[in-house]
């Protein structure tokens, strides 16, 4: 497989976004759907909606999210909405929360590691391409939060995040938590559901990693660590794996002084695994050429 492009710049802001959307010369078609993390409640690092707004506006798309498989401001559709309103969300777009009502999607994954099928709100069905744009961080149980996560836990319903969470086992959010799976089947259901999005928007989907506010902690703790590192710039590709493996790189490769601290959590919770496990499900490379935009 030839290396995926990855683009790069350090400057982060709203205009940039946009700047590196552009740049990946792709015209993302119909209806759009932007799938970002709207914030648990308490959180401090999340991306704002002033940041995104421009680029939003740009692509005419709908903000879209899926409700919470755990205790918190975001497990119901009523608490989301309201919890979407006091972030300020609801001031600027549309936002679709897209496993509102039932029936879930069934999205088929034949040649899945570990699941065979994937569960996403059905209102996807209601566009036609999709950019997915991640402030890439830590994560608690992944390890880090990037396009793929995003592309997984992020787009599954509810029930879908659970089923993922599970490692295919169930689908209730109430039972999940006390029977986890081996950490690594739970990584390679990961990429088993990220590979089903992929397919689902058959090319007509983009990755923008923003890679600010570094806590090891993902936006969906209440409050999370403070960022450990300094920002480092925002990433975009046609491949999730290789954006993801770019930000990994990126970190790694840091001298800031809390880069170990960062790679600690990474390597804590075997983060690497889901890239490793999405690159051979064939849907992306892992190799790629990073190239600097001023």
């Amino acid at each position: 497989m030839e290396k995926s492009k990855v683009y790069f710049t350090k400057e982060i802001t709203p205009e940039s976004v946009v700047k590196m959307y552009e740049t990946l010369g792709i015209n993302l078609p119909g209806k759009v759907a932007i799938k970002l993390h709207s914030g648990e409640q308490g959180n401090q690092n999340y991306l704002r909606p002033e940041f995104v707004k421009p680029i939003v506006e740009k692509l005419n798309s709908t903000v879209v999210e899926c409700n919470a498989a755990y205790d918190g401001a975001r497990n119901t559709t009523e608490k989301h909405k309201k919890l979407i309103d006091e972030h300020h969300w609801t001031k600027y777009f549309d936002v679709d929360i897209m496993d509102e009502e039932g029936p879930d999607v069934e999205l088929e994954i034949p040649n899945g590691k570990i699941l065979k099928q994937d569960f996403v709100g059905k209102h996807i069905n209601n566009y036609d391409s999709m950019l997915v744009l991640s402030h890439f961080k830590g994560h608690p149980m992944g390890g880090y939060g990037g396009a793929l996560k995003q592309l997984s836990i992020g787009v599954a319903s509810s029930e879908g995040k659970a089923w993922i969470h599970s490692a295919g086992k169930s689908k209730d959010q109430y039972t999940i938590w006390g029977d986890l799976p081996e950490q690594d089947k739970f990584l390679e259901s990961m990429a088993d559901a990220a590979s089903s999005v992929v397919k689902h928007f058959n090319g007509n989907i983009a990755f923008i990693n923003v890679m600010c506010n570094l806590s090891v902690d993902c936006d969906c703790c209440a409050v999370a660590e403070e960022p450990c590192m300094k920002d480092i710039g925002i990433l975009a590709s046609l491949d999730p794996i290789a954006i993801d493996q770019a930000c990994i790189d990126l970190v790694y490769n840091s001298e800031d002084p809390g880069r170990d601290h960062f790679v600690e959590r990474v390597e804590r919770q075997h983060g690497i695994h889901t890239i490793e496990a999405a690159a051979e499900l064939g849907f992306g490379t892992r190799e790629y050429e990073l190239i600097n935009i001023d």
